[in-house]
C-alpha cells in the first residue's frame, strides 16, 4: 500500500509520518519511509538546488521540472520496488504537492501538470493521501521554530494561502483517496486520527 502525507508548511508531516511508521511496524507491517523531493542520492542533490535560499531566480517551470525529475527517480528506485515486495510505503509529499504548489500556488496550468505527473510517475497514484490541514500563519510559525527555513517557505503569504486552498480542492475532487485531518489539534489527537484512518484503509486493501 502506498500512503502519502500532504499539507501546507508546518502541518506536522515530518512528525506524524515516522509516528505512523512506528505504529505499523509494531503491529507487524513492513514499512518504508521516504520524502519528496529526495529519497534517493540523485533526488537529494536536486532537493539541495530546490531548497537553497539563494536560488531566488529559479523559474516556476524550472522548479516543476526539477521536482518531477526527483520524483521519477524516487518512483523507479524506491517506491515501485518496495510496493512489489509487499511493503507499505509512506511518503512525505508526492505528486499532489505539484498540483498544490506549482498549480494553485504559482498558477501553472493544471492539465499540463497532470500530464507531466503521469509521465514522471508512470501513472502511480497513492492508495491513501492524508491531508494535514493547518491555517497558514500557524503553520509558518511552527515551521520557523521546528524546521529549517527554505526557499519555498519564504514565498509571500498569499502564495501559501493559494496552496492550502488548492489542497482542499484536490481533496474534494477525490474524497475516497483523500482524508483531511485537523492538524491544529494536539499531536496525540492527530496521531490517533491518522492511525484510525490508515487501519480502515488497510482493512479494505488486504
Amino acid at each position: 500500500m502506498f500512503i502519502t502525507f500532504e499539507g501546507p508548511e508546518g502541518s506536522g508531516k515530518s512528525t506524524q509520518l515516522p509516528a505512523l511508521a512506528d505504529y505499523l511496524q509494531e503491529i507487524g507491517h513492513d514499512v518504508i519511509c521516504t520524502r519528496e523531493p529526495g529519497g534517493t542520492d540523485i533526488g537529494n542533490q536536486i532537493r539541495e538546488v530546490l531548497m537553497r535560499m539563494d536560488n531566488t531566480g529559479l523559474h516556476p517551470r524550472t522548479e516543476i521540472l526539477l521536482f518531477l525529475a526527483a520524483r521519477a527517480q524516487l518512483v523507479e528506485e524506491v517506491i515501485n520496488p518496495s510496493l512489489a515486495q509487499g511493503k507499505i510505503v509512506l511518503c512525505d509529499r508526492y505528486g499532489d504537492s505539484t498540483l498544490a504548489y506549482q498549480g494553485y500556488g504559482h498558477g501553472l496550468d493544471l492539465d499540463t501538470l497532470r500530464a507531466m505527473l503521469q509521465f514522471a510517475t508512470g501513472g502511480l497514484k497513492p492508495d491513501l493521501t492524508i491531508l494535514l490541514d493547518v491555517d497558514v500563519p500557524t503553520g509558518l510559525k511552527r515551521k520557523k521554530i521546528i524546521e529549517e527555513w527554505n526557499r519555498l517557505d519564504a514565498f509571500e503569504l498569499s502564495f501559501h494561502e493559494r496552496v492550502r486552498a488548492g489542497y482542499h480542492i484536490l481533496a474534494e475532487q477525490e474524497p475516497e483517496r483523500w482524508k483531511v485531518v485537523d492538524a491544529s489539534q494536539s499531536p496525540a489527537q492527530v496521531k490517533a486520527q491518522i492511525q484510525s484512518l490508515v487501519m480502515d484503509k488497510l482493512a479494505q486493501h488486504f
